[in-house]
């Protein structure tokens, strides 16, 4: 457990009001307010989506008494220091395949692509869901896209995309992963569990089957996206890859913040407006935070108890595993979805890491360019041989 000690107890029940103001507010006063607005409109389409995952298990009195013990099971995980159990490895070699990129695919002018991808053997931590979990057959075939150098393996940025939003060619384009190509990295897109092509024919949007088995069901699909991350590791290493680190925006911002507390072997962790506190985050949100004091109001499922079922796989509950110098988190004023309030969090967590604002929200990132080029001399420094 982290040093912090119980922090899903000793943060406040109503943090999720706070509203923080970050160095740059006052310099960039109309791109920050105007950028909190358009968030808030935003936030709500997606609160929307992950409200529709969640509530059909909820509307019984007796779903959400099933939904509170399963959640249950996990708070003794947060209690103890023990990664090696709820992180665990796979017991044998997983061998991953290597494809063309198809003729539809994402790819850049010039830069070879290719997929890589495993069955996955992940096992989920709470054995009573392991039959249900495991339902999702789509799921299972771990997937990603892999821009690389045809000279031979390079140092490599691990990328991992937000809810939903699992397009390569998006996240490429956004985040201009060819242009770190062209300075000198192999880039390797992942697809987090249940969205894309992982995600099952009959879900109404990618990205459903994360949340639409409950909290617990939640807290599975975060274990089975570091799972699933190691072994994409296993294997850019064996193949001579030098250095290796993670970024990634939202839910991949929390995950890249998740596996810096999971795997030494990281040359540096970037998270790009991580989620840090879920649960905190969801209650700032339209219409699922109004679901969620209902829940606490009606049925005593209160916000700490959700926390603390939640904070196995939270990055506040666990110190990192490489220097803070490595660390580098990214942020925008103006953004709603994880507000300055919660990535001030993790700043805080991470005392010695560097911590940048743009003067932006979770979609726009004005100024975008000057975090890039902060990337990438963040990066060369962090895989100097």
């Amino acid at each position: 457990m982290s040093e912090a000690g119980r922090w899903w107890e000793s943060l406040p029940h109503d943090y999720y009001r706070l509203t923080e103001a970050t160095e740059i507010d006052l310099e960039h006063r109309l791109k920050v307010r105007g950028s909190a607005g358009l968030d808030r409109l935003l936030r709500t389409g997606l609160g929307t989506l992950v409200s529709a995952a969640m509530v059909p298990g909820l509307a019984r009195s007796a779903g959400v008494a099933q939904q509170r013990e399963a959640l249950r099971w996990y708070q003794p995980y947060a209690d103890r220091d023990d990664r090696d159990a709820i992180f665990a490895r796979p017991s044998a070699p997983v061998t991953i395949e290597e494809t063309p990129a198809g003729r539809f695919d994402w790819r850049p002018s010039g830069i070879p692509v290719r997929h890589l991808a495993f069955d996955s053997p992940f096992q989920t931590l709470n054995p009573a869901l392991q039959a249900s979990y495991a339902q999702s057959g789509r799921n299972r075939r771990a997937r990603a896209l892999h821009l690389h150098h045809p000279d031979g393996p390079r140092k490599t940025l691990i990328w991992l995309h937000g809810y939903t939003l699992d397009s390569y060619r998006i996240n490429g384009t956004a985040f201009a992963l060819p242009w770190l190509w062209r300075k000198g990295y192999d880039i390797l897109m992942m697809t987090l569990p249940f969205h894309g092509a992982r995600s099952e024919r009959w879900h109404p949007f990618s990205g459903y089957g994360y949340f639409a088995g409950g909290m617990a069901h939640a807290n599975e699909a975060m274990l089975q996206a570091i799972h699933d991350i190691r072994i994409f590791i296993d294997h850019l290493l064996a193949s001579g890859v030098p250095s290796v680190g993670v970024s990634g925006l939202s839910l991949g911002g929390y995950l890249s913040a998740l596996l810096a507390s999971v795997d030494p072997r990281l040359a540096f962790a970037i998270p790009n407006s991580p989620l840090v506190v879920p649960i905190d985050m969801a209650l700032q949100w339209q219409p699922i935070g109004p679901i969620l004091r209902f829940l606490d109001r009606r049925h005593g499922f209160g916000i700490g108890e959700m926390r603390h079922g939640m904070a196995l796989h939270s990055p506040l509950s666990w110190q990192p595993l490489i220097d803070r110098e490595r660390l580098l988190i990214i942020g925008g004023a103006g953004d709603r979805f994880t507000s300055p309030s919660l990535v001030n969090l993790l700043h805080r967590h991470w005392r010695g890491s560097q911590l940048h604002w743009f003067p932006g929200n979770h979609v726009l990132h004005l100024q975008q360019g000057i975090y890039l080029r902060l990337m990438k001399r963040f990066m060369d420094r962090a895989t100097a041989v």
